[in-house]
């Protein structure tokens, strides 16, 4: 006997799951629906079966083809258009006509005995046999009544409590001789229980109702969808189980990575190489799928989450449908009832509220409160770039693809030949990443010279040397999970807002260009590269008295590719020199803030021991370094910044000091005091870099560990600031403990506040309001005095859903007291 399993239907009820995948391939513990019910065919010796489909058929054919994994044969009848239950099987006819055949629908689950249902159609001698059960609540489906024959008396499809007269409900299944396909017009919507079982009841038709014992679902619903995942794993349904159940009710699968400190409280199933951290738990009725990433401290119950979705710390996910390919970011919660579709970002924060709907494709941003389904808005952010170029967590939120897209959008933005320099750090990620980007910038007629790993500064300055622009793949600052996409303009210094906003545009259209075949590319890996950076260093940077001096210096490389230049530098400068950690450590590209602390303590403790001067610690590329002074202290990036500045100007003693806005105002005092001048910039490193370009300008910083040396370059780049500072220390005979003591203490402090999107215009325009009369100063964000010198500054993140606030006054207390203040103005226009 062959079989007709039906999966055409739309699963319109289930959208937005079935927005864009067909129902029958909706997952139940990881397996398709209609895989179940395949299996169940097998297991009863339906080997034969035919597949009806309509709505994305292409989906359901590419998924199970001719059934060869599952040890079946397998065809398709596809349907043009719908055609009713009973069309749909008329549509088949051709391989049904010869025998009895089972119908079945592919998207209820079901663990039947079909044996017993065939064997009582042959009994009964039946031209129709309508397999029944019985169900608590009827409404939803075609009631039957039967006699004791087992013969039908009568249907009613879908009853109101009014008429409801039975609890045996028709499951359409049926067994069905091929004569059945006389009362079914071709080509036309016809449906069994509508339209042709009455008329063969009419005619006195041997059709028969046999009330099968055991489970059935209408996965016809979410919440009967998440009744069926709960089913399944408290063995409610006789159905494989795919993995090991290594302790009661929990099951995990083949390649999945639990750690031990996991919390996991079955019956739950874990896909097939999921990867659940320390922290995470994971409680009953909870089904993770196929390579899904649950980060520490995230929370899930009830939960059905479909494969490749990454859930983020903190995250809270109870009762809801996660769509496959989603991303689920840190500390955001979704409450029962919800669902999220296919492909969508839940920014940090944000609450969708119970019984949501989300669509494929949405972005909800960072701390939005979702209480209406979002169907046709996009809720994304505006631009690709933050403040690091295109940055997100890697193979989450930047892929492959995404490298792909993003440089072939870069590509299009050059002239056809151009050449653009490529770099990375010493992470696997990067290199990854890179070798994507490499094939992208030669299939848009772009020549390549690769650097490969080098420190940031170095792809700067070679990019300068005749590329039209680069690009750098690096591990972002703090966060080893994440990476960063820097695209360089030809200078070597990042894009100006201009050129982000162009990339933007052939970003979002699509628009990249492709090159002929004669047109790709070519690749270059230029030679001797960290000579040429160095040799051009020690040139340009003022390095008189440093062999007189005998200064000891402590460097710590931090296991990063600064120390791919140290080597030959420091024996070029003649100093006494004690590199720390200088080998590239794979497995950590980056550091954490704690894991900074710890090795500035350590490098700390080396300088004092030692005797020396002072110590240097590198950023693991190479563009920013911190300070430790001659008596192992550690001096602040903030502090740093002043120290560089006060021995700057007091040699230069003319000229401009290019310092962002949220710098503290005694930077003003140190360099008039030299005779020099600030000239303010806004936050981003482009704009300090613009005024780096100025031939007036000395020196330039953000406070951060970042220096400009205009000299040399106009970007940040860590070791031209510190081969400055060894010479400035050696020709002034000061210790840094000296200079760092004849500045006035700065009390600045930084709150971060999240924003909306919706409302940051609004929170600017009330920031205005409430300065009244006060200086108002707008060089970046709003920076309001006071009349007794204090200043606040509020600024909106340009790619995250955060408004940043700084503050300064005469003393801690005053500065937290303005930031309090302003922080409530802020508040205010977000509520």
């Amino acid at each position: 006997m062959k079989a007709v399993v039906m999966a055409g239907g739309e699963g319109t009820r289930l959208r937005p799951m079935t927005s864009s995948m067909p129902k029958p391939l909706l997952p139940v513990v990881n397996r398709p629906i209609m895989e179940h019910v395949l299996r169940l065919l097998k297991r009863h010796g339906l080997n034969e079966t035919v597949v009806t489909v309509q709505f994305l058929a292409s989906l359901v054919k590419n998924y199970f083809g001719d059934g060869e994994e599952l040890g079946m044969e397998l065809s398709y009848a596809n349907e043009e258009k719908p055609l009713g239950t009973a069309g749909s099987v008329k549509n088949a006819e051709e391989a049904l006509k010869d025998d009895a055949f089972l119908v079945i629908s592919g998207d209820a689950l079901t663990d039947f005995d079909l044996t017993e249902l065939i064997n009582f159609h042959k009994e009964k001698g039946a031209l129709v046999t309508v397999c029944l059960t019985r169900v608590p609540n009827p409404l939803e489906f075609g009631i039957t009544i039967v006699d004791e024959e087992g013969k039908v008396e009568r249907f009613l499809e879908k009853p109101t409590w009014g008429q409801v007269f039975s609890d045996t409900v028709n499951t359409g299944i049926y067994v069905m001789e091929p004569e059945v396909f006389d009362y079914v017009d071709p080509d036309v919507p016809v449906d069994w229980s509508g339209d042709v079982f009455p008329q063969l009841m009419k005619e006195g038709k041997p059709v028969y109702g046999y009330i099968a014992e055991g489970y059935w679902e209408d996965v016809g619903t979410h919440e009967s969808y998440v009744k069926a995942q709960a089913d399944v794993l408290e063995g409610k349904v006789d159905v494989e189980i795919d993995g090991f159940e290594i302790s009661p009710g929990v099951w995990v699968a083949e390649g999945a990575e639990v750690h031990p400190d996991a919390v996991l409280r079955g019956p739950l199933y874990i896909g097939d190489y999921a990867k659940v951290e320390a922290g995470a738990e994971i409680r009953e009725h909870t089904v993770v799928g196929s390579n899904v990433v649950v980060k520490s401290g995230a929370f899930l119950h009830k939960a059905v989450v479909h494969d490749n979705v990454y859930v983020g710390q903190q995250s809270n996910l109870r009762g809801c449908v996660v769509g496959k390919n989603t991303d689920i970011m840190r500390a955001a919660r979704i409450e029962d009832g919800a669902v999220i579709g296919d492909e969508c970002l839940v920014g940090e924060e944000s609450i969708i509220q119970g019984n949501v709907r989300v669509y494929p494709f949405k972005t909800i941003e960072a701390g939005a409160f979702v209480n209406t389904s979002v169907i046709w808005e996009s809720r994304g952010q505006a631009h690709l770039f933050g403040a690091r170029g295109v940055s997100g967590i890697l193979n989450v939120e930047i892929t492959p693809e995404l490298a792909v897209r993003l440089a072939g959008a870069y590509a299009t933005t050059l002239k056809k030949g151009s050449t653009v320099t490529t770099a990375r750090d010493h992470s696997r990620g990067a290199r990854a990443l890179k070798r994507a980007v490499i094939s992208a910038l030669q299939a848009s007629a772009i020549d390549v010279r690769d650097l490969e790993n080098v420190p940031l500064p170095v792809a700067r300055q070679q990019t300068a040397r005749g590329s039209a622009g680069g690009i750098m793949i690096r591990t972002t600052p703090g966060v080893p999970d994440s990476v960063d996409i820097m695209f360089f303009d030809g200078r070597g210094a990042d894009l100006s807002q201009g050129s982000q906003r162009k990339l933007d545009r052939v970003f979002a259209r699509q628009e990249y260009r492709r090159a002929f075949p004669g047109e790709i590319g070519d690749l270059h890996f230029p030679a001797s590269v960290f000579d040429s950076y160095t040799g051009s260093l020690l040139r340009n940077v003022d390095i008189t008295g440093i062999s007189e001096a005998g200064l000891k210096v402590v460097v710590d490389a931090s296991n990063g590719s600064a120390g791919l230049v140290l080597p030959s530098l420091l024996g070029k400068l003649g100093v006494d020199s004690l590199t720390i950690n200088p080998g590239l450590d794979e497995s950590r590209p980056t550091e954490t803030a704690d894991a900074r602390r710890s090795g500035l303590v350590r490098l700390g403790e080396i300088v004092a021991s030692a005797r020396a001067a002072f110590g240097v610690r590198f950023d693991p590329v190479g563009e920013r370094l911190s300070l430790v002074d001659e008596k192992g202290r550690i001096i602040e990036d903030d502090r740093a910044l002043l120290v560089m500045l006060d021995l700057v100007a007091a040699e230069r003693r003319s000229g401009r000091v290019a310092l962002p806005v949220t710098t503290t105002r005694i930077a003003e005092q140190v360099a008039a005091y030299h005779g020099t001048q600030v000239e303010w910039t806004t936050t981003s490193p482009d704009d300090l870099t613009r005024v780096g370009r100025d031939d007036s300008t000395i020196f330039g910083g953000d406070g951060k560990g970042a220096f400009i040396i205009p000299e040399f370059s106009s970007v940040f780049d860590g070791t031209a600031a510190f081969v400055r500072l060894i010479g400035l220390v050696a020709r002034t005979q000061l210790t840094l403990s000296q200079i760092d003591a004849r500045i006035p203490r700065a009390h600045v402090l930084k709150r971060d506040l999240a924003t909306p999107w919706a409302v940051k215009g609004l929170v600017m325009r009330r920031v205005v309001e409430a300065a009244g009369d006060r200086f108002v100063d707008t060089t970046d964000g709003v920076r309001v005095v006071e009349t007794d010198g204090r200043w606040v500054m509020v600024l909106p993140d340009p790619a995250e859903a955060v408004t940043h606030l700084w503050a300064e006054g005469p003393d801690d207390a005053s500065a937290q007291a303005l930031l309090d203040e302003w922080s409530a103005v802020v508040d205010s226009a977000g509520r």
